[in-house]
């Protein structure tokens, strides 16, 4: 097993690592859209989705993965009705590649944020 962490993400603010590879497969912790220095990147769902996904990258590129190499995601939303616009960003930056994918909405998200992705990867090569 191998701790996977990132200077360029939002840093674990509590217990747990960024993410953990293990047989080759790569589980990322809960990404929030907060930026490197933990501050968040905007109070709306569009400007913590493109952060997530920053942070995303950073943590896959770090543990040898892209954003194409995900098999799963896991979508936590403050509140179902910004699904929509979730859903838009995070089809710009998958490009085409389509993962399995959950996506539910829960009572309340750490710092009081408005989206959390987790997601399972595995290096193509």
């Amino acid at each position: 097993m191998k701790i996977i962490h990132t200077e360029n993400s939002s840093q674990a603010i509590g217990p747990y690592s960024q993410a953990i590879s293990i047989d080759g497969w790569v589980y990322t912790s809960g990404v929030v859209g907060m930026r490197p220095d933990n501050s968040i990147a905007g109070d709306d769902i569009e400007s913590q989705t493109h952060q997530v996904f920053s942070n995303l990258k950073a943590i896959l590129e770090a543990s040898g993965c892209t954003l194409q190499d995900v098999v799963k995601a896991t979508v936590y939303l403050a509140d179902m009705d910004e699904f929509g616009k979730m859903n838009e960003i995070y089809s710009s930056y998958m490009e085409g590649h389509e993962p399995a994918r959950s996506c539910v909405e829960v009572q309340r998200l750490p710092r009081d944020l408005r989206v959390e992705i987790d997601v399972v990867a595995r290096p193509s090569s």
